[in-house]
């Protein structure tokens, strides 16, 4: 028996080593990310957040927003467009031991990017100021997030390629690898103009954008969602500023 028993257990081996291990046996799947995974609740109660994102909880709902995004331990994550840093504070601490990248613009002496004094307090946060497009990061990532500003890259004053960028962001990813897209809602079959005007963007519009470039729409919440928003008007005005309707994409690099 005692044989027989050495004889199975050196043939599971022989498999994992082949390629061929039993997950049951050899590895943990990882644990399902759920607004009260101990990550997204660290992340939401860390002391250095400022009373002012704290604030915005009540809108943004970040732990369910964090954890759509499946944001796990270790995890290596490209912020584009993190503006004062909301979601990159958010990110540097579920992540822990993993890496942020926040993607901005170039600051200037005078007028540095507000990423700049975040990223000073939190030793897991690198701040690029290549511009949207032009950033570079070696090492493959888990996720890319994009809040409330994929609409901009059709303005005219920066003068991006949109098409090239969704294909930089494809390359960028791991296989199954994931891209969030807040923005807000346009009416349906607005043209793309409306992000100009507006600073809206047609939900589709964003899909076709994203399909053609390789990703798979994988799934779509409504914790943002607002039906009473008139998405005829731009979104800094009176009280529908912070209130819009916003669609929350999850796109997939195929495995």
């Amino acid at each position: 028996m005692r044989n027989l028993t050495l004889a199975i257990g050196l043939a599971v081996l022989a498999a994992a080593c082949a390629g061929g291990a039993i997950p049951s046996i050899m590895m943990a799947a990882p644990a399902e990310v759920t607004a009260t995974s101990p990550n997204i609740l660290a992340a939401i109660a860390d002391p250095r957040r400022p009373a002012a994102d704290r604030e915005r909880d009540v809108l943004r709902h970040p732990a369910e927003i964090l954890a759509f995004a499946g944001v796990q331990p270790g995890a290596h994550i490209a912020d584009i467009g993190p503006g004062g840093g909301y979601y990159t504070r958010l990110f540097s601490v579920a992540a822990g031991e993993g890496r942020v990248y926040g993607v901005d613009r170039a600051g200037t002496p005078e007028r540095p990017r507000p990423l700049t004094a975040v990223a000073a307090e939190y030793s897991n946060i690198t701040h690029l100021t290549d511009g949207y497009q032009n950033w570079t990061i070696s090492e493959p990532l888990d996720a890319i997030f994009i809040s409330q500003i994929y609409h901009d890259f059709y303005l005219p004053q920066l003068a991006i390629d949109v098409p090239a960028l969704n294909r930089k962001m494809f390359d960028a990813l791991k296989p199954g690898g994931v891209l969030i897209i807040i923005d807000h809602a346009a009416a349906d079959g607005s043209p793309i103009e409306v992000t100009n005007t507006l600073h809206r963007i047609d939900r589709a519009r964003v899909i076709a954008d994203l399909t053609a470039a390789g990703f798979v729409l994988d799934s779509e919440s409504q914790v943002l969602r607002n039906p009473a928003d008139d998405r005829a008007l731009r979104v800094f005005e009176g009280d529908i500023r912070g209130r819009t309707d916003q669609f929350v994409l999850r796109f997939r690099r195929p495995e």
